[in-house]
């Protein structure tokens, strides 16, 4: 009876560990999508938080959405397969704050900037470098011409050469060399654009142990219902995640 019971507890605990083990296998990615502003404060925020919530849906990846800074500790965004910040501005981040950041992506985790994110923590060198630029300044919202210099990128694989869309282009000031540019904007297509011509709008690279992925567009409330758009923010998500990325089935 003794030996029965033994067996028993045995092949329960051994089920329960499948039963764990299975739990993990299922469980779907995690983005963090961080939204805080301590300047200027986008109205397209809240649409925005809505289209990485239905991308997450439609592609396998699950999303939190937050604009509480104390959930940057390393504990914590550890979980996360990508970090988005979505049209921040500002000091958003405190130092131990910024510490858990640059903890997370010097053990391998990825970072993802939409639109403002460039206007963001200018006081934070290494934020900077991953970024890959500072805002400057920008013109009216107007329709311009970009360039994709790049399709062999899951980001703009789906764009035409001479991509015609109406947004608020940023001048960008302190942009890092080095980085994989995907997008150029043609400053002969609009009135305002400052950066002489060569004029990046969308790049990508690796930094510090990290993936970081940026793209200038989504300042207006109609670029989230732009499938174009969508598409090239989910390609970056798909380049930043890399093999943490749901496969199509």
């Amino acid at each position: 009876m003794y030996t029965m019971k033994k067996w028993t507890l045995l092949l329960l605990a051994l089920v329960a560990m499948v039963g764990v083990a299975n739990a993990k296998k299922k469980a779907k990615p995690k983005v963090l999508v961080f939204s805080k502003t301590a300047g200027f404060r986008h109205d397209a925020i809240p649409v925005g938080k809505l289209a990485m919530l239905k991308l997450g849906a439609d592609n396998g990846f699950a999303v939190d959405t937050t604009e509480d800074a104390g959930k940057f500790t390393y504990d914590n965004l550890k979980q996360y397969a990508s970090i988005v910040f979505l049209s921040t501005t500002g000091d958003i981040l405190n130092d131990a704050q910024q510490a858990a950041m640059e903890q997370y992506i010097r053990k391998g985790g990825s970072f993802v900037g939409i639109h403002a994110a460039t206007d963001t923590e200018y006081d934070w060198p290494w934020y900077n470098q991953l970024v890959g630029a500072y805002f400057l300044s920008h013109p009216a919202q107007q329709t311009a011409t970009l360039k994709v210099v790049d399709h062999n990128h899951p980001s703009t694989k789906h764009l035409p050469n001479d991509w015609i869309r109406k947004d608020e282009w940023y001048n960008f000031k302190s942009i890092v060399p080095g980085l994989k540019v995907l997008i150029k904007i043609d400053e002969s297509t609009y009135q305002g654009g400052k950066n002489n011509g060569d004029h990046p709008m969308s790049w990508y690279r690796e930094y510090d142990g990290g993936r970081t992925f940026y793209t200038e567009l989504g300042h207006t409330k109609a670029s989230y219902e732009e499938p174009a758009f969508l598409q090239h923010v989910l390609g970056g998500l798909q380049y930043a995640m890399g093999k943490h990325f749901p496969k199509k089935k």
